[in-house]
C-alpha cells in the first residue's frame, strides 16, 4: 500500500456546513415575528438611480418601539419608490410617510399568520439539513477516493466517523435553531 491518497478536508467541510447554518439564520432573521426588525427590511430593493438597490442604502432604517421601524429616506425623491418597494415586498406592513421618514408600524400576528410562519421557518430548516447533508455527502466522496487510493481500512473508519459527528453536530444546531425561532413567532 501506498500513501499516496488525499486525506478528506475537514476544514472546508466545517466551513461549508456553517456556512449553511449562517444562511439559516439569515433567513429566520427575514420572518416577521411581531417585533419590529431592521434586518426585515434586509432583503427589501428599491429602484435607485436605475440600479436595484437595497433599502438600508438609500436611508437610515431604525427601531425606535418593539412595533415600529422608521427609516428615513435621504433624497427627497426616493421616498415613493422605498414606499412603494415596501408596499409590494410582501412582508404585510402598510408604510406610512411623514416627509422624508417612513414610519412602518409592525401589526400583531393573529394565531394563523404565526402557525404559517412556523411553517416557513421549518421549511427553511429543512433545506440547510439538505445543504448540511450534501457537504456530509461530498466528504464521503472525499473519503472513497481516498480509500481507493490507498487509504488504510482503519483510517478510512476513523474520517466516516469524523464527518458523521460533524454533520450531526450542525444538524442539532439547526434543529435548535429552528425550535428556538418557533418559540419566537409562537410568542403572543
Amino acid at each position: 500500500m501506498s500513501d499516496d491518497y488525499v486525506e478528506p478536508g475537514m476544514d472546508d467541510l466545517k466551513h461549508r456546513m456553517a456556512g449553511a447554518i449562517k444562511a439559516l439564520r439569515g433567513e429566520f432573521l427575514s420572518l416577521r415575528t411581531g417585533r419590529a426588525s431592521a434586518s426585515m427590511l434586509d432583503p427589501i430593493q428599491v429602484d435607485a438611480y436605475g440600479a436595484m438597490t437595497p433599502l438600508n442604502q438609500v436611508g437610515t432604517v431604525n427601531v425606535p418601539e418593539p412595533r415600529m421601524i422608521t427609516l428615513n429616506i435621504w433624497d427627497k425623491t426616493m421616498v415613493s419608490k422605498a414606499e412603494k418597494a415596501l408596499r409590494e415586498s410582501g412582508l404585510g406592513i402598510n408604510p406610512v410617510v411623514d416627509g422624508t421618514i417612513i414610519r412602518l408600524p409592525i401589526p400583531e400576528l393573529n394565531e394563523e399568520r404565526r402557525r404559517e410562519l412556523t411553517k416557513v421557518a421549518a421549511q427553511y430548516a429543512e433545506q440547510a439539513r439538505i445543504a448540511i447533508r450534501n457537504v456530509r455527502q461530498d466528504g464521503m466522496h472525499q473519503l472513497k477516493k481516498a480509500k481507493s487510493d490507498g487509504m488504510p481500512e482503519d483510517e478510512e473508519r476513523i474520517w466516516h466517523d469524523d464527518i458523521q459527528q460533524l454533520t450531526d453536530t450542525h444538524i442539532k444546531k439547526i434543529d435548535s435553531a429552528l425550535e428556538s425561532k418557533q418559540e419566537e413567532i409562537m410568542q403572543v
